[in-house]
């Protein structure tokens, strides 16, 4: 038989045949090549062939076959095309076996199975007689071959099963997800200002619910916008529900643009738009219908120690400012052209956020009368404003507000300690502006595609205050 290697290919609609030579693996079913030959009708023919395969008790059949491995070159009648069908010459017996390692040489006579096995002395024994030789099957090699091909397929196993995990890991680390980050507490603080994960899913369950009628709309929206965009872009439909959420807070806390947020996500740029939009006037619905006005009764129930002198306030009130970009020149835009709006926030002697206006162009005066915090004030109420915030004309309530010099060239020894008092309780109502401003979009300038949402999202970033974090003060956690 040539050395010429051949490329074993799967025949389809063939019945399958194989070799039933021992040890020999040829079948018909992946291969075109190797031809399959039944035995021959001349019985001292067919008795070399079982000799010669050493199976000479198998019961011939017309499916018994050999394969043409086991025959040389010269037993095959010459073809008179590449595709007739190969034909042994009369009288061609099988001779080629892995036992002899396929050489074109004569079957070596078979030996029985004692005569195989060494004798611890060159005492020469009398040969077995031939009624009782045992055939000659290599079971053993064929034991250990099989072994060593599962032990094979096993390592093969676990390498895939490596290779897998592997690729899942990657594929984790490529994808910008929430999940990706749920197990380090600081990228989930930095990217969302919620404290811990544990805290960001806790507000999620809160919302998760009245959630599932916005998403219907969103999705049409955004697939629409999407398909229109550039061809191999990701659909937004193939974002769950948490990430678009996830998506929204990552723009409000860190402020990447919207491009920055298509890349990371893996979506197209004119997706971006629609679902912070949307998760802006939804948080903004939902947080914006639980009432977080308290009564006297609540606000004298968690009033802190460290307001003992001043048992009678109720909200401690500033103002933000905001800076948006303005359309009304390009030219000017590219300048840093932007203009200021202002928005006012309470808080509980808590700390607590109490209420939050919308923002408007104006000064603070005319911001405090048309934020509709007048109408709640009581009489028997009082506020801490900052210096320099005159609204005592304003309001029907009491006014706590640090002392300024104006005219006068040195301040009263009992203003002094009332002022610093004062200042010192103010600090906490700065400390909450500052987490208000730790949401980075609302401390740069706002970009453009951000001022129709400008009021939705300064109102979203104060009301969620009340879940991102713990109390002000650690002293206040068990007040």
């Amino acid at each position: 038989m040539s050395s010429k290697t051949f490329k074993y290919l799967r025949r389809e609609g063939a019945s399958s045949r194989y070799c039933c030579v021992p040890s020999c693996k040829m079948s018909s079913r992946f291969n075109s090549v190797i031809s399959f030959h039944s035995f021959p009708l001349n019985k001292e023919t067919r008795k070399t062939w079982l000799q010669n395969i050493r199976r000479e008790d198998c019961k011939v059949s017309p499916n018994t076959r050999v394969c043409s491995r086991h025959f040389r070159t010269d037993d095959f009648i010459e073809q008179s095309t590449p595709t007739s069908r190969r034909l042994l010459k009369k009288g061609a017996v099988p001779t080629l076996f892995t036992r002899n390692n396929n050489s074109n040489t004569s079957a070596p006579k078979r030996t029985g199975l004692w005569r195989r096995r060494r004798v611890p002395s060159p005492l020469k024994q009398d040969p077995v007689p031939t009624g009782f030789q045992h055939q000659e099957h290599d079971y053993c090699s064929s034991l250990i071959q099989d072994h060593l091909e599962v032990d094979e397929a096993e390592v093969l196993r676990k390498e895939v099963e490596r290779l897998k995990r592997q690729v899942a890991e990657l594929s984790v680390l490529q994808r910008f997800y929430l999940g990706r980050f749920a197990a380090s507490d600081d990228d989930i603080r930095f990217y969302t200002r919620f404290a811990t994960y544990n805290h960001l899913m806790a507000f999620w369950r809160l919302i998760e619910p009245a959630s599932h009628n916005m998403f219907r709309l969103i999705r049409v929206r955004t697939a629409t916008m999407s398909e229109a965009g550039a061809s191999g872009s990701t659909s937004c439909q193939s974002m769950q529900p948490i990430d678009e959420f996830f998506l929204f807070m990552v723009h409000l806390s860190v402020g990447l643009t919207e491009r920055d947020l298509a890349h990371r996500f893996n979506i197209h740029q004119s997706a971006v738009s629609p679902i912070i939009t949307s998760w802006a006037n939804f948080l903004y619905a939902i947080l914006g219908s639980v009432r977080i006005w308290m009564s006297e009764e609540a606000v004298k129930a968690h009033m802190p120690k460290e307001f003992q002198d001043y048992p009678d306030t109720h909200v401690v009130i500033d103002c933000i400012e905001l800076r948006c970009k303005t359309p009304t020149s390009l030219l000017l835009q590219g300048e840093g052209s932007h203009c200021t709006y202002k928005g006012l926030i309470g808080m509980a002697p808590h700390g607590a956020v109490t209420f939050v206006s919308s923002v408007y162009a104006v000064s603070d005066k005319e911001l405090l009368k048309q934020s509709g915090i007048v109408s709640l004030l009581k009489p028997e109420m009082a506020i801490m404003v900052n210096k320099g915030f005159f609204i005592d004309n304003c309001v029907p309530c009491k006014v706590y507000r640090p002392s300024c010099l104006l005219k006068k060239e040195q301040m009263p020894a009992e203003e002094v300690r009332e002022t610093q008092s004062i200042a010192r309780l103010r600090v906490h109502m700065e400390r909450l502006v500052g987490r208000v401003k730790q949401h980075k979009l609302l401390d740069t300038v706002i970009p453009l595609c951000d001022t129709r949402t400008i009021n939705q999202l300064y109102t979203v970033a104060c009301l969620l205050i009340n879940y991102q974090n713990g109390p002000l003060l650690k002293a206040w956690a068990n007040d």
